[in-house]
């Protein structure tokens, strides 16, 4: 598991004591006695959600 991915404290409660589960990426919170688990999913470019016209908008060639 990567440094960057560890958490500082607890989602659930807030506390700081965290122990590492043997499952990727996994936490266990004594203090509240709850598991959760992060996922790191990165940075990269933005995805555009441009869609293509619809057939109630008329397209550029149509309005010749």
């Amino acid at each position: 598991m990567s440094e960057r991915a560890a958490p500082f404290y607890c989602p659930y409660c807030g506390e700081e004591h965290l122990e590492p589960r043997e499952e990727h990426g996994a936490w266990f919170c004594a203090d509240c006695v709850r598991s959760f688990q992060l996922k790191f999913l990165g940075v990269g470019a933005p995805r555009t959600t441009a869609s293509p016209p619809s057939a109630s908008q008329p397209s550029k060639e149509n309005d010749r």
